[in-house]
């Protein structure tokens, strides 16, 4: 079973390097591995050039946004599995791709998600929250509960049959997609209570208040674009998912 994993990138001299030589230490052998740059002017291509012999794609133009990337990755993913890793994150340890993998082999499922550990942009050492998962209800996602996208893992022929990221949503479309796949067409998913990805802190949806405001209108957008009633209190009741993230332990 091949995977495809695909990471964005603009400008991400810093970290990216962290999140290739993660990918290219997985034991898990079957993995197309897609770059997608959206002409970074830093360092950048000077990094992925290193390790371009273990690159299966690498694509550098202008794009227009993460999830205009995203979406190119998925376009061009020959894998029966597509997962993303963002170019300032990296798997835990080198097993977690064989995880999934498992997972896909031995379930009848159309997608399979995991635990997610905040670390500190700038020391990676540094755990500042965590993000346990759990089993997906329909209780939960009325609450504002969602899976982190970083370990969410789905079958290529899902997004063939469901669509791509929806340019409509520059901040949430990973929460509309989520939820168009998930609540709407009610996908067979699979929870792997393991540790998966770290995701360093900080991020576009969290830069000012501005865009909290912009992110939070897209989440109702997003219940109303796929003919779903969005919950009453969804504004209030989805930050005690964020909250608990601060006192649960890895």
């Amino acid at each position: 079973m091949k995977m495809s994993i695909v990471t964005i990138s603009l400008n991400s001299a810093d970290f990216i390097e962290d999140a290739i030589e993660s990918v290219l230490a997985q034991d898990y052998k079957n993995v197309e591995y897609i770059i997608i740059d959206g002409a970074s002017t830093d360092g950048t291509l000077d990094i992925i050039e290193k390790y371009k012999n273990k690159i299966a794609k690498i694509v550098s133009e202008p794009d227009k946004g993460i999830y205009d990337a995203m979406n190119k990755g998925i376009k061009i993913a020959r894998g029966d599995i597509v997962g993303f890793l963002n170019s300032d994150d990296l798997y835990i340890g080198n097993k977690a791709l064989t995880k999934i993998a498992d997972c896909f082999i031995n379930q009848k499922i159309d997608g399979c998600y995991g635990n997610l550990i905040y670390i500190n942009r700038l020391n990676k050492s540094m755990v500042t929250r965590y993000w346990k998962a759990g089993k997906f209800s329909e209780k939960k996602i009325k609450r504002g509960w969602i899976i982190p996208h970083p370990t969410f893992f789905v079958k290529k022929e899902v997004y063939d049959k469901y669509g791509l990221f929806n340019l409509k949503f520059s901040i949430a479309a990973d929460y509309e997609l989520m939820l168009r796949f998930i609540k709407k067409n009610k996908i067979k998913l699979f929870y792997l209570d393991q540790n998966l990805v770290c995701m360093r802190e900080g991020g576009y949806s969290a830069t000012n208040i501005q865009q909290r405001i912009k992110g939070w209108r897209e989440l109702y957008q997003a219940w109303h674009i796929n003919g779903l009633k969005p919950p009453l209190f969804l504004f209030f009741s989805r930050p005690f998912f964020k909250l608990r993230q601060y006192f649960t332990k890895p």
